[in-house]
């Protein structure tokens, strides 16, 4: 079955010898009480500075907030220390490669202007030394998915999101957030049937020659070696053991962690 591909954008990044290339994806800040939500941020912060020890880059493949929509003079009053610690990153040189995921799409100016990180609409070519990555955050490549597609483009039109921001900050954020919550909660038990799409698209682009495809908005981790090539699915930060990947230009292998075990003993378990 074909998978369209949304916007590519092309993207090289050099990652001199001693530096890594670290992916995380649907982190979701902002989801669930306010106390586990803190804890998630604290996590996350932790796990971001203590990349920038030898990250040349960081890539979020989406949904890093799990609802963003920022004004002309306004922005979501919390998550302040991970914009600082992005902000933080920038100064440090470290590259931070940010695409849109299906809740985090109401970007404006906020994180160009005042924290120099571009966010990519679409995919991402990635040309790296030696290898050629695919990042794409996932939504609308599961099949069947023609009706969020349709969702998609009116949510992303300009023009409505013009029309949005005439709202007050106060209830426009307010109203998209119980939305985005809706719609996590169905992404999260959304059977995605016995064809997953999500792999079947990760196929497509490794017949095509990349050689590694890096996924999200699945919610589960999967790591699966297909023809030259691996796909690896990032999953989410909503469990208490949440994933990262990390690619090192030493052995040109992709390799998937836990943060919290990470953050303790630096082991990350190897995959390809």
């Amino acid at each position: 079955m074909f998978h369209p591909v949304s916007s590519l954008d092309s993207l090289a990044l050099a990652v001199p010898p001693g530096k890594r290339l670290y992916c995380i994806s649907d982190v979701h800040l902002g989801y669930g009480n306010r106390e586990v939500d803190r804890d998630r941020e604290n996590l996350l912060v932790d796990f971001l500075r203590k990349a920038s020890a030898d990250a040349a880059a960081i890539a979020i493949v989406g949904d890093l907030f799990d609802l963003w929509f920022d004004y002309r003079h306004a922005i979501p009053r919390q998550h302040v220390r991970t914009l600082a610690c992005l902000a933080d990153l920038v100064r440090q040189g470290v590259t931070v490669i940010y695409l849109m995921g299906n809740h985090d799409f109401g970007h404006f100016t906020y994180f160009h202007e005042e924290l120099g990180i571009h966010v990519y609409k679409g995919d991402v070519d990635l040309q790296l030394p030696s290898r050629r990555m695919y990042l794409a955050h996932g939504d609308g490549k599961a099949h069947h998915d023609s009706g969020y597609l349709v969702l998609r483009a009116i949510l992303r039109n300009r023009w409505a999101q013009t029309a949005y921001r005439m709202l007050h900050p106060n209830w426009g954020i307010a109203l998209a957030s119980r939305t985005s919550h809706g719609s996590r909660d169905y992404t999260g038990q959304k059977d995605y049937g016995p064809a997953d799409g999500l792999r079947d698209f990760a196929h497509q682009r490794i017949d095509e020659g990349y050689d590694l495809v890096i996924m999200g908005h699945r919610h589960t981790v999967m790591t699966e070696a297909y023809g030259s090539g691996l796909y690896v699915n990032l999953g989410h930060w909503l469990d208490l053991q949440p994933p990262f990947a990390c690619w090192d230009p030493s052995d040109s292998r992709m390799r998937v962690g836990l943060v919290r075990t990470w953050l303790q003993t630096d082991d990350i378990r190897l995959v390809q």
